[in-house]
């Protein structure tokens, strides 16, 4: 399935003070143009995560964008989402790309080549790579994997890679040299204090 992006968003609503908040943060970063947001809520039970996700779906539909939610792909087909995105723990991309043929799009997050090679080999429509750089949320992965990294999984796969750990405003030229096909972030843009105008500049940059 063809990826029509190129800035993937990731939710953290820890960042925030209440839902409401999340809620406006959420909806300022879509209406700057963000195409494609994954509910990343980890800690969510499932029922909560279904409200949420439902909400987040009538956020999406309103500015056209794409919604993904993290591991669980019940609640993507639930709520209609785009897309599903798993991690190394999650079921096997190859197992959920026989549950939902072509019904939802593909991401699986990846720390190496061999990761990258599998996911792409099990049927995933894109990847996220990384930690690249030092960043908070993926301190539970060791060291950075550096640009190099992803220059060769970039260059070693197919499907379409998306850099992410550190990825910052001043680091988009240098993983698009590295043939990323686009960032994917949560602070860079949440963590702002001025969502919807660093999403438009990030947007510009990439040429989205």
């Amino acid at each position: 399935m063809k990826i029509d992006f190129n800035l993937y968003l990731i939710t953290d609503r820890k960042l925030f003070s209440d839902k409401r908040e999340f809620t406006a943060a959420v909806r300022k970063a879509l209406k700057a143009g963000v195409r494609a947001i994954q509910l990343r809520e980890k800690d969510l039970e499932t029922r909560e995560l279904l409200k949420l996700a439902y909400m987040m779906k009538k956020l999406t539909l309103q500015y056209k964008s794409r919604l993904f939610i993290n591991d669980r792909f019940d609640i993507a087909l639930a709520v209609n989402a785009e897309g599903v995105h798993l991690t190394q723990n999650s079921i096997p991309v190859e197992a959920v790309r026989k549950a939902v043929q072509r019904k939802l799009i593909i991401g699986v997050s990846t720390h190496s080549l061999k990761e990258a090679r599998e996911a792409e080999k099990g049927g995933a429509d894109f990847i996220t790579f990384g930690p690249v750089y030092n960043t908070p949320s993926k301190l539970k992965y060791g060291s950075p994997l550096g640009i190099d990294a992803l220059k060769e999984v970039s260059r070693k796969v197919h499907t379409p890679v998306f850099a992410i750990g550190g990825i910052r405003k001043s680091r988009i030229k240098d993983i698009q040299e590295a043939g990323a096909h686009g960032p994917a972030v949560i602070r860079e843009i949440f963590a702002s204090g001025e969502i919807q105008g660093k999403a438009k500049e990030l947007i510009n940059l990439l040429g989205a």
